[in-house]
């Protein structure tokens, strides 16, 4: 079994791994081509948040180069090789951000996607898939059967878009991105190098020049000095960035609860929000307002899920609170209710209004049958109802109009209005008779007083 775990049977000549490592080193020519290609690859999938296009730009990358000679440089002892690894490393560094600011000025999308959030706030875990990384890098390169762990590795340590993400906090002035991007890109550059030095040691590649004991101590005081000023910090941001987990899972235990969906009869939750670093809970409940005894009552539940010092926000979505606090949302939406209440009132009337047209144009229709059947001379009936106003009181009356070819005696004009008035529920009665054989001078109105 430790037999299966040996290196030494599969171990490159070491000058092909040196060969191989000095020769990606350098930028110039094709390599550096193909670095600027890559800059603007990842910042275009950086700026429309693709993956794939982020994944093929670490894959085209040729960063890891210098980065590798560095480790190297200091695990042989060769000096040339560790200038030459450091003046590369900070010549493609710099073209990297200066490349991918340049663009992020120049494109109209400035917002901040996921693809490069996540490349702002680096921690533990970061500088131990940089060292796992650098130690797959470097024992492939080290080996006769390097296979794809190459760009399996790239990809894992992602160096580009951490340049690319500094070099859009530059163009939009966002130091909290430059700064956490560019302390990501040196914790995968101290970390893939100390795996490429511990791996090399481990392997016993031969010095290209003696240290006396002196230099040695003071090179691993220098190297263990890099190591723990870069790791000190991504230890304090993982601790928080654990917690914070932790706050979230306390968090939405307490939102799925049986007492945070109901703290009413008649409310239900309608949205949640949780802010794990400022330890902010909000519930936007809908339906029945919530007093302040139940969110008083809310507020103690926070203590059986550990969340004793946390900070309920309460949000009626379609009532308020006692204190009259009410959600914009929720307001626009009650305004918006009103108006179409209103509307459907109007329209309420204007249907009543209608109804009570037709109801006047039925009655009407009957009556002129009516008539027409008692008094053949009557060829032609109108009538509305209206107000008559008085000093003493308004009254409700009918105005008639009655069209026949010849007159009718007393009798019979009596008779009419004291039907009509019958007919239209006892209102006043007020009728005009339009005959043909008179002049118009002489039409008569009849009319009965109250």
């Amino acid at each position: 079994m430790v037999d299966s775990f040996r290196l030494n049977q599969e171990k490159e000549d070491f000058h092909v791994i040196a060969d191989n490592i000095d020769s990606g080193v350098v930028f110039k020519g094709t390599n550096l081509w193909i670095l600027v290609f890559a800059i603007l690859i990842c910042s275009l999938g950086l700026n429309v948040n693709s993956t794939a296009v982020v994944i093929g730009a670490m894959l085209v990358s040729p960063l890891m180069g210098p980065i590798i000679g560095l480790g190297f440089g200091i695990a042989t002892s060769d000096i040339g090789l560790l200038k030459k690894a450091l003046y590369n490393y900070l010549f493609a560094g710099i073209v990297a951000i200066v490349a991918s600011t340049l663009y992020f000025a120049l494109t109209p999308i400035h917002v901040a996607q996921t693809e490069m959030l996540s490349r702002t706030s680096p921690n533990i875990y970061d500088v131990l898939i940089a060292f796992f990384g650098g130690l797959a890098g470097i024992v492939a390169i080290a080996s006769k059967m390097k296979g794809n762990v190459i760009p399996g590795v790239a990809i894992a340590t992602a160096l580009m878009p951490p340049l690319c993400t500094a070099g859009y906090g530059l163009a939009t002035l966002q130091w909290s991105f430059f700064f956490g991007a560019f302390y990501l890109f040196f914790i995968n550059t101290v970390f893939i190098s100390l795996a490429t030095l511990l791996t090399a040691r481990l392997l016993k590649f031969p010095q290209k020049q003696q240290l006396d004991e002196k230099q040695s101590k003071r090179t691993n005081r220098i190297i263990l000095l890099i190591t723990i000023l870069t790791i000190v910090p991504s230890i304090y941001f993982g601790y928080t960035m654990v917690q914070q987990d932790r706050y979230m899972q306390k968090a939405i235990r307490f939102v799925k609860s049986e007492i945070a969906k109901h703290p009413t009869k008649n409310s239900f939750l309608l949205d949640h929000e949780v802010n794990a670093s400022e330890e902010i809970i909000t519930l936007i409940y809908g339906g029945e307002n919530i007093s302040k005894e139940e969110i008083i009552s809310l507020e103690k539940n926070l203590r059986d899920f550990d969340l004793e010092a946390s900070k309920l926000d309460i949000q009626i979505g379609f009532g308020k609170k006692e204190e009259d606090e009410i959600n914009p949302l929720a307001a626009e939406l009650l305004s918006k209710e009103q108006k179409l209440q209103e509307v459907e009132e109007t329209l309420d009337e204007a249907n009543q209004k209608l109804d009570s047209i037709q109801e006047i144009n039925e009655l009407s229709g009957k009556i002129f049958k009516e008539l027409k059947a008692q008094y053949e001379s009557i060829y032609a009936l109108s009538m509305q109802p209206s107000i008559e106003y008085k000093d003493s009181a308004n009254l409700e009356v009918w105005l008639v109009h009655i069209k026949l070819d010849n007159t009718l005696d007393t009798e019979d004009e009596t008779r009419i209005v004291s039907w009509l008035k019958e007919r239209v529920g006892n209102k006043n009665i007020y009728i005009h008779y339009e005959v043909k054989t008179l002049n118009p001078l002489e039409r008569v109105t009849r009319f009965l007083t109250p």
